[in-house]
């Protein structure tokens, strides 16, 4: 059975003005909403979220958010809960982002967010992967060690509105030791599959996308899903120009279709 990809464009702390927030959904939203075969989510900062969102039809092209508080109210300056964020339109949420652990974020917070966005009836998106890769396969345990943590209080019930993306730190960025391979996100999505078998059941964890996050462009982006068996993307740089995010959205088409 054919299963529609599911491809995330994290815009990050771009762009400056909500002109060109719009001009560029503006784009992505006239290739997404052709695709049978792919749902689109576009997660741009805070304050774009409404506006966005505003903008969506159907269920083709959704806005998410980057980040949300696992409160719903109180005196946390700067933080915004999952209620607030689904009462704008919002529809997904990423979290555990690698930029995001980097500042502190631990899985025990992953955990209470993804319980409070749960309940705020959005779609999370968690992301796991590794600083670095030994020869001894030590970083598997720690791909195990948050999948398991921050997902310590989902229920199986829940399972349809969870997504998975893994990011290898190492793969991403100017410091990358090297591009990641179709092989290592594979071998990471097998990884996935026997962590959420273990925990919830063999049925229950074929129910979770896995995406690939890291370095992801026009030209590699299919190789991650038809070699790699990725069930989409989590789109960094390349999601904020609408040409180049087009043309990953008509790559994904693409593999949804293969049998």
């Amino acid at each position: 059975m054919k299963k529609k990809k599911i491809i995330v464009g994290n815009w990050k702390m771009a762009p400056r003005t909500i002109d060109e927030a719009k001009k560029t959904f503006a784009g992505i939203k006239k290739t997404a909403s052709t695709l049978r075969n792919v749902d689109t989510v576009v997660c741009p900062p805070f304050i774009f979220v409404r506006e966005l969102a505003e903008r969506t039809s159907g269920k083709r092209c959704l806005v998410g958010a980057q980040d949300a508080f696992w409160k719903e109210e109180g005196a946390y300056t700067g933080e915004i809960s999952s209620t607030q964020l689904s009462s704008l339109g919002a529809r997904y949420v990423i979290l555990g982002h690698s930029e995001r652990r980097a500042m502190g974020e631990t899985n025990d917070m992953v955990s209470k967010k993804t319980d409070a966005s749960l309940r705020a009836g959005l779609t999370v998106i968690i992301c796991v992967g590794e600083q670095s890769r030994d020869q001894h396969g030590e970083y598997t345990k720690r791909i195990e060690e948050q999948l398991k943590q921050s997902l310590s209080q989902v229920q199986k019930k829940s399972l349809s509105n969870i997504v998975i993306a893994y990011e290898p730190v190492w793969a991403i960025g100017a410091n990358a030791v090297r591009p990641a391979s179709p092989e290592d996100v594979l071998e990471v999505s097998i990884l996935i599959r026997k962590v959420l078998t273990n925990m919830f059941d063999r049925e229950s964890s074929h129910i979770v996308p896995i995406l690939y996050g890291g370095s992801v462009d026009a030209k590699n982006c299919g190789s991650f899903m038809n070699e790699g068996g990725a069930n989409g993307l989590l789109v960094g740089r390349a999601s904020l120009d609408a040409k180049q995010f087009s043309e990953i959205l008509k790559v994904a088409e693409q593999s949804a279709k293969r049998k």
